[in-house]
């Protein structure tokens, strides 16, 4: 059914990010939700494609990032995985000065919502002069924004008080009042602090854009649900004094009945899988953001031979590697082979996770993987590397349903670390209660109806709460 509201999405320059607005317009289109996605022409280009039934619902705006010199931002760039950590701060550069031309849009097209990442905190000024209420969409969990997302700890007095050195990431909050492990290890600490909390060429830090929308937004919505981590979602409401909405999981749509896999390497790789026994294989994926070094790829890749289990892993090509045949360790492929696949570029993760002979998966621990992976039941290897990703695994061995593989104090780790983590969760008995736990998990993160109940009650907030409304419940005060 048509609703008469019209929502701008604003998603910062990370697929990370503008996967999950993309996916969330996607929902909202199917709602009756008029939706204006605004990102780069490069951006939009590698979206996936809108569904044709809604076309006329969701409207991708393409903005020209400026550009740069180039040994600051080199031609093309317009997004993380363009450039190396290091150019990042560049990357937010080009994407504030965005600034103009998505006012005039604003000017121009009034939307009844502006929804917005931590980055664009530019927005705020923008839809308070219009008068249009903000929303932050957050990417990741409920938990990661109880932990990271205390207003007070954000900027100046507060900040040097509740988080004044990286020592104070590896333990709980004062704000969490009671016990808990998600916390960051040491070397996950130093970096994530740098990055989040330093200065920058933008000349704004993370820490400072992320204070600024929390204090502008109307309200906050994450992508999670109350029967996973209720908990956190009353400390983020407890922190931010506003309202915090789960939006639910936001399930994929099953795959079509039949392949739609047209791509013959796949096609093979999915025969391969159909020969496997049920639950017997272990996928393997980090992703687009994550990246590699030589040494944690073959570490990875002797961890995958010595557990002697199936294995389909989808590598992203390193930046080292010259060509797909040196990205693996010399005569690797051979001696796996027939056990083990592996797959150089894109990968359909959701049909593969979907194939019955899949049993578990070694990932980062994104929370988007996260929920991929438990609708279907799987069990988790949880590896994480940046940002979210080490609270994001701490919770789910908290809760039984991982297995995190050991790293040294440093975050350097072996062949037989991986090995050791994936035995046990895969096909040692003292991992039965784990794979026994991921299928329990599947009745939450797989419950369709439950998900789609959450979101039916977002969409109930956004159209009681829009600027239209606001502006016409204005006027019938004005009238009487």
């Amino acid at each position: 059914m048509a609703r008469d509201i019209h929502v701008m999405m604003l998603p910062w320059s990370a697929f990370g990010h503008l996967i999950p607005f993309f996916n969330l317009s996607v929902a909202l289109a199917k709602a009756g939700v008029r939706v204006s996605f605004i990102s780069t022409p490069k951006n939009i280009q590698r979206l996936p494609k809108v569904p044709p039934n809604l076309d006329t619902l969701i409207n991708l705006v393409e903005f020209q990032l400026p550009t740069m010199e180039k040994e600051f931002l080199p031609e093309g760039s317009e997004a993380t995985m363009d450039v190396s950590f290091e150019k990042i701060q560049y990357l937010k550069i080009a994407y504030d000065l965005l600034q103009g031309p998505v006012k005039r849009f604003v000017s121009d097209q009034r939307p009844d919502w502006i929804f917005v990442d931590f980055i664009s905190y530019w927005a705020a000024e923008i839809a308070q002069e219009h008068n249009i209420p903000l929303l932050m969409y957050r990417v990741f969990s409920a938990s990661q924004f109880a932990f990271m997302g205390h207003p007070e700890s954000l900027v100046g007095d507060g900040h040097k008080r509740m988080r004044p050195s990286p020592e104070s990431l590896t333990s709980p909050p004062e704000w969490v009042g009671f016990p808990s492990s998600v916390v960051y290890r040491n070397f996950e600490a130093t970096t994530y602090y740098k990055g989040f909390y330093g200065h920058n060429a933008s000349g704004i830090t993370d820490a400072e854009r992320l204070a600024k929308v929390i204090q502008a937004c109307k309200a906050f919505a994450i992508r999670s649900c109350t029967e996973y981590e209720g908990e956190y979602f009353n400390i983020c409401e407890k922190i931010t004094g506003k309202p915090v909405i789960p939006i639910g999981l936001l399930l994929p749509e099953k795959p079509a009945e039949g392949r739609r896999i047209t791509d013959k390497s796949w096609i093979e790789n999915f025969e391969w899988l159909d020969g496997q026994k049920p639950k017997s294989v272990v996928f393997v994926g980090f992703g687009s953001e994550c990246k590699l070094s030589k040494e944690q790829v073959h570490e990875i890749a002797y961890g995958l031979e010595l557990s002697g289990l199936p294995f389909l892993w989808a590598l992203r090509k390193p930046d080292w590697a010259t060509g797909d045949h040196n990205a693996l360790p010399p005569g690797f492929s051979g001696r796996v082979r027939g056990r083990g696949v592996v797959c150089i570029g894109w990968a359909p993760q959701s049909e593969i996770l979907e194939h019955p002979s899949i049993g578990g998966s070694l990932f980062h621990a994104g929370w988007g993987s996260i929920i991929e992976t438990l609708q279907f039941g799987h069990c988790l290897v949880v590896f994480p590397f940046i940002i979210d990703q080490p609270l994001n695994a701490r919770l789910l061995v908290e809760k039984g349903l991982a297995v995190e593989v050991d790293r040294s104090d440093d975050g350097s780790f072996t062949g037989a670390d991986i090995a050791k983590a994936l035995r046990l969760a895969m096909v040692s008995e003292e991992g039965e209660n784990l794979r026994v736990r991921a299928q329990e998990a599947a009745e939450v993160f797989g419950n369709r109806n439950l998900q789609h109940s959450y979101f039916n009650r977002f969409v109930e907030y956004l159209d009681k709460n829009g600027a239209a409304t606001n502006q016409s419940q204005l006027q019938s005060f004005k009238d009487k």
